[in-house]
């Protein structure tokens, strides 16, 4: 029995098959399922290569869309560039101006207006009558005193005034605290015209920088 090959094993109740085709007719059949599988097998490669060239493309066309759109705004924020040129060159000269105009008066004093509140501070019948100005420049750094416990100076204000009764010079320097940038004043010498009874009383009085007007000062300083 274990001689037997497979094809004299009696199989009982089983469904008779007889195939009468002949072996070579077999093969044919096999050979043609394969070229059949083989065939859809290249088919599938041949869809998922095209799908992926498409994708590819579609992608490639997408980026160029784009480059040229970055492109021609590109080229249109230049022209709007170029159109406001003149524009920005103006600007600059404005801010350069500006900025020059700050350094220019950074030391500027109104002395009129100073002047004016100095008048006010002397008392009935005294007049002013010459007035000296030593003041700060922008580019220069003004001399500060020598003397210990003097305050710091941007200017020097000094002034002759003349009185017909003889001067109250403690008062007339206490009025002068009112003055903005008071830093000390001092008197330099009293006189008196025996001719004409005049006295005349010179002063010398430093300020500080809060005197400074700041015409063109920036905003917030």
């Amino acid at each position: 029995m274990s001689s037997s090959t497979k094809a004299d094993v009696l199989r009982v109740g089983g469904e008779p098959r007889v195939d009468l085709l002949p072996p070579e007719l077999l093969d044919q059949r096999k050979a043609a399922g394969n070229r059949r599988r083989l065939g859809l097998g290249v088919l599938l490669v041949l869809v998922l290569v095209l799908g992926g060239t498409a994708a590819a493309t579609v992608g490639s066309i997408q980026a160029q869309a784009k480059l040229l759109t970055a492109q021609s705004l590109t080229q249109s924020l230049l022209a709007q560039q170029k159109k406001y040129i003149e524009v920005q060159k103006v600007q600059d000269e404005v801010s350069a101006r500006e900025a020059a105009q700050q350094v220019g008066t950074s030391t500027e004093i109104d002395w009129k207006k100073y002047l004016v509140a100095l008048q006010g501070t002397l008392p009935a019948k005294v007049t002013l009558t010459t007035v000296k100005i030593d003041s700060a420049s922008p580019l220069t750094t003004y001399t500060q005193a020598t003397v210990p416990l003097q305050g710091s100076r941007v200017a020097t204000l000094s002034f002759t005034v003349e009185t017909p009764t003889l001067p109250q010079i403690p008062v007339m320097l206490n009025a002068l605290l009112t003055l903005t940038g008071y830093v000390d004043a001092v008197p330099d010498s009293v006189t008196r015209d025996d001719a004409t009874g005049v006295y005349t009383v010179n002063i010398t009085m430093h300020i500080s920088e809060a005197a400074f007007s700041k015409r063109f000062a920036a905003k917030g300083n």
